[in-house]
């Protein structure tokens, strides 16, 4: 089977964002570049953590080879910008890799798509280390090379798409419905 691997070396635009209503949102990873646009579909834990791993790794970049750190994005205006329509979902995202490559001083970013192998895992125990250690080279894959501006700029609207949401309950921190939400913290009633 072949698998088509979409690269943007680097993107003309590279975000987070999303479609619907909060409480009822898809989170998209959105590429665009060389008059093309991808758009892989992913969950609301894995943009907060890629967002904090982002983060992680510029940091690990400036102690480790002493590249400059942007503190805020410095490319003017953040980019609050919808997603480019139509939002076609090439593939829902398994698997995220990070690196950095010191030659050029950028940032990569892989997402790779959920195969087969990583629904086995949920039910299979026998075959889940021989699957869980490779990674499968037969899936789709959206790969970004972006400059620590660019990364900065990343982090940034993800952490404004993720905080667009559900406000939190003030007592127990799950997210507020507008018709309110059973509160474990007042023994189940409605707050």
């Amino acid at each position: 089977m072949t698998h088509q691997v979409h690269a943007f070396e680097p993107p003309d635009r590279f975000v987070a964002g999303t479609v619907g209503t909060p409480g009822d949102r898809t989170f998209f990873l959105q590429a665009r570049g060389g008059g093309r646009v991808v758009s892989v579909a992913l969950e609301k834990v894995q943009v907060s953590l890629l967002a904090e791993k982002l983060e992680e790794l510029l940091a690990e970049a400036h102690r480790r080879f002493g590249v400059d750190l942007p503190v805020l994005a410095t490319a003017g205006d953040p980019d609050n910008d919808p997603l480019d329509t139509p939002v076609d979902e090439e593939f829902r995202v398994g698997t995220l890799g990070l690196a950095f490559d010191v030659d050029t001083a950028t940032v990569i970013i892989e997402a790779i798509a959920a195969g087969e192998g990583e629904q086995e895992l949920i039910g299979d125990d026998d075959d889940a280390d021989d699957e869980a250690e490779e990674p499968d080279d037969d899936l789709d894959r959206l790969r970004v090379r972006l400059t620590p501006e660019a990364t900065r700029a990343f982090i940034d609207r993800a952490r404004r798409v993720l905080s667009a949401g559900r406000p939190p309950c003030p007592l127990c921190g799950q997210p507020l419905d507008p018709k309110g939400h059973l509160c474990p913290r007042h023994n189940g009633y409605h707050r």
